[in-house]
């Protein structure tokens, strides 16, 4: 027989190659799990996903291997017990299942957006499954969370480690991706209870544990998902949704506490050394001796885990913890990126934040210090400090201070003036406040507006007319005919108590009469007539630019035609006239005239 000089067929190397595939592998392992026969091809299994390089064939590996595991869940396999050799085959099961773990969390960085959101949705469906399992072989009646699979979870969406398919790169320098942050807070984190709660536990952990001069970007990514968070109970009937079924159970009742032997008990139980207690974050201070006793209501530092899941001041708790945390970390380095994050923070103090704290004014050193970086940022911190102030009796004597120090020549041409006059109409609302301090705010506001531009002086008349109207007694600002040359408004006085604003007039804005721009001197006008008008709206006034003024302009409807000459004359400047002079000199010329000065 001739030596063949083709390659030896490849027909058996092919069938070799199918019964290692993907496919072949799940039904041996699907078999071996019913049958209680050998898992080794699960190992295969992870080092086909690992290796798959291409989406489609990751994302059905993906999949195969968590039909895989959902079956060994199931079937009680990874249950405590059994001998040494059932606890082997466990302890080995878990490393291969933390593995895959670690998978999908990589993969929720992936480029591939159907594996991201694949990769979350698999998570927490292996978190329900684990939980369930876990509960049915707890020896306590209660059900379980589990949160070791689940700390895993909020490590992918905080840390944002590379995915197995990246090329390299930084390895901590990841933001989380917006389809999975916004799939994470709209399915899970503001639908249920229970991650929620968790979620807030694990953060603060993070924070603890990581630096965010190692992870740049974890700051921004748990501010992401928190300032969304906008369905934070308010009341105990509100907590009612569970992504772990088993916790729908309610839990029983919290016995009371009939002794002070038996609540000292209770509450010798927390350590007072663990800095990471979150049950340390309640209402009332452990410390008070006259504190009332509640009854049913327990403190959250006494409850067990499925009850705190249905205690409101439990979940105030964490919330807390999680923002006393997080907020000093925006001020402990003072770069660029940091400022806008606290921006952001400030931007949902007052509604999101404070309402839902066991304890607002522990975040008031946090930012009476932001108002010392001015601009934006010290603006929104007002704004929260005078929440504090209204809402939770803050005692903050130097605010109208800190205000008027806001009224610098800049306040004007900056982009947020109008979140400005905004914020300090709602300041200075009150009709309690002296009319001392209010005169200096409408004297400061009256000498910035000379050098501002036509947009700005539209805010400061509305806004000035509105406080006079509010407040009687400043009309005097308006009627004093002083014969005295100089003003005795002092301009340079920090103190608005203090500037002698009263004894000045607004003579400032009398003179936008003769603006150059005529919405300006229409404006202007309001104050020399009978102050009959109720008041303005400023939100009509706030969104002025050079752009809206000209267009206005353009738009304008003309009434009355104005003189146009009908003849053409040579010559448009009359004054210029070509003929020596009597000095001999040669003809004037009008326009080069205009612009000489002195």
């Amino acid at each position: 027989m001739p030596v063949r000089s083709l390659p030896p067929p490849t027909k058996r190397r092919k069938t070799a190659a199918e019964s290692t595939s993907v496919k072949s592998l799940e039904t041996q392992l699907t078999s071996a799990v019913t049958e209680n026969g050998s898992l080794n091809p699960l190992a295969d299994l992870l080092i086909l996903t690992y290796g798959s390089s291409d989406a489609r064939e990751m994302s059905k590996a993906v999949y195969s291997v968590y039909r895989v595991f959902i079956l060994i869940i199931s079937r009680g396999m990874l249950v405590h017990g059994g001998d040494d050799a059932a606890k082997l085959v466990r302890k080995w099961i878990w490393e291969k299942l933390d593995s895959y773990v670690e998978l999908l969390v990589g993969l929720l960085q992936d480029e591939e957006p159907a594996l991201r959101k694949s990769s979350l949705e698999i998570l927490f469906s292996l978190l329900k499954h684990l939980s369930t399992s876990l509960t049915k072989s707890s020896s306590t009646a209660q059900p379980q969370f589990h949160l070791a699979h689940f700390k895993q979870i909020v490590h992918g969406l905080l840390l944002c480690p590379p995915s197995p398919r990246s090329n390299g790169g930084s390895e901590h320098a990841s933001k989380t991706m917006l389809d999975v942050r916004e799939n994470f807070v709209d399915v899970w984190f503001s639908v249920y209870d229970d991650i929620r709660w968790c979620f807030l536990r694990e953060a603060t952990t993070v924070l603890s544990k990581y630096s965010s001069s190692e992870y740049p970007h974890l700051l921004d990514n748990l501010l992401s998902i928190m300032e969304k968070l906008s369905t934070f109970p308010t009341d105990p009937s509100e907590l009612n949704s569970w992504w772990v079924e088993e916790l729908g159970v309610k839990p029983p009742k919290h016995k009371s506490t009939k002794g002070d032997a038996e609540e000292d008990d209770a509450t010798e139980s927390v350590d007072e050394n663990d800095e990471d207690d979150w049950r340390k974050f309640f209402d009332e201070d452990s410390n008070a001796k006259d504190a009332k006793k509640c009854g049913a209501k327990a403190r959250a530092y006494t409850l067990t885990f499925h009850q705190s899941l249905y205690s409101l001041q439990a979940h105030r708790a964490v919330f807390t913890r999680t923002w006393l945390n997080f907020l000093p970390q925006l001020s402990s380095i003072s770069t660029s990126s940091n400022r806008a994050l606290t921006t952001r923070a400030l931007n949902i103090m007052h509604r999101g934040v404070l309402p839902h704290l066991t304890r607002p004014v522990l975040v008031m050193d946090w930012i009476s210090a932001c108002v010392d970086l001015g601009e934006t940022v010290g603006l929104l911190a007002l704004n929260a400090l005078f929440t504090l102030m209204r809402d939770y009796n803050l005692d903050y004597p130097s605010f109208f201070t800190r205000l008027y120090a806001f009224l610098h020549r800049d306040v004007l041409h900056l982009k947020h003036r109008a979140r400005f006059f905004r914020l300090t109409e709602l300041f200075l609302s009150s009709t309690h406040l002296p009319a001392t301090l209010l005169a200096s705010f409408v004297k400061r506001l009256s000498r910035l507006s000379l050098n501002a531009p036509p947009a700005a002086i539209i805010m400061v008349v509305p806004f000035t007319y509105n406080i006079l109207k509010r407040h009687p007694a400043l009309m005097v600002m308006i009627h004093n005919n002083s014969d005295t040359d100089t003003d005795p408004f002092i301009a340079d006085e920090p103190n608005p108590n203090s500037t002698n604003a009263l004894d000045s007039s607004l003579w400032e804005l009398h003179s936008h009469i003769h603006h150059y721009d005529s919405a300006v001197s229409t404006m202007a006008r309001i104050f020399s007539e009978a102050f009959t008008k109720p008041g303005y709206s400023m939100e009509d006034f706030l969104d002025h630019t050079y752009g809206t003024l000209i267009e206005t302009e353009v738009r304008r409807k003309i009434k009355k035609e104005p003189a146009l000459a009908m003849e053409l004359r040579k010559d448009l400047f009359p004054m210029a006239d070509a003929a020596s002079t009597d000095d001999g000199s040669a003809g004037r010329d009008a326009v080069n005239e205009l612009w000489v000065f002195g």
